[in-house]
């Protein structure tokens, strides 16, 4: 993983996200596969995103911040849950094959609108504000650290 702003590193990945998931939505009624393949993927990066900003990132802003309890962090993994719950909602459509997941993709994409975009423009910059450049490189070796069985789930199992 780079050395580079926090900010920069998950808002890439966000966008890695976003044009995994518009592969799946492109390509459900035409290529199954090839559309279930882009929501694994999707499904998988998101939740190892997610796995990262509550094990590391959250941890390290609410120390050197002092807000944990109301705070901003509280909010996003509430989110977190909302977006797990559509995940998986999308999911079982996925596993039956059925491409009629417009309205739970939907929900989703309205979630993950909102959540990103107060990622982007306060968390975020505000996780560089308060870390130095030496527990930025660790939390880079912490998420690095993260066994993919942590988000590498579905299900309870690692089948797609």
């Amino acid at each position: 993983m780079s050395e580079a702003k926090i900010s920069v590193t998950f808002e890439q990945d966000h966008d890695r996200l976003d044009a995994l998931f518009t592969s799946f939505q492109e390509r459900k009624r035409k290529d199954f596969a090839q559309a279930k393949e882009a929501f694994v993927a999707f499904r998988f990066g998101l939740q190892r995103h997610i796995v990262w900003e509550e094990d590391v990132l959250f941890p390290k802003w609410e120390e050197n911040s002092g807000m944990a309890e109301g705070g901003p962090t509280q909010v996003m993994r509430t989110e977190h849950r909302l977006i797990r719950d559509c995940l998986e909602a999308i999911h079982h459509k996925v596993q039956e094959q059925n491409p009629d997941s417009d309205q739970e993709e939907q929900r989703l994409l309205e979630i993950l609108k909102a959540h990103n975009m107060k990622e982007e423009r306060i968390l975020y910059p505000s996780i560089d504000q308060v870390i130095s450049a030496e527990e930025r490189a660790e939390l880079y070796r912490a998420m690095d650290a993260i066994p993919e069985e942590r988000y590498r789930t579905c299900c309870g199992s690692e089948r797609s």
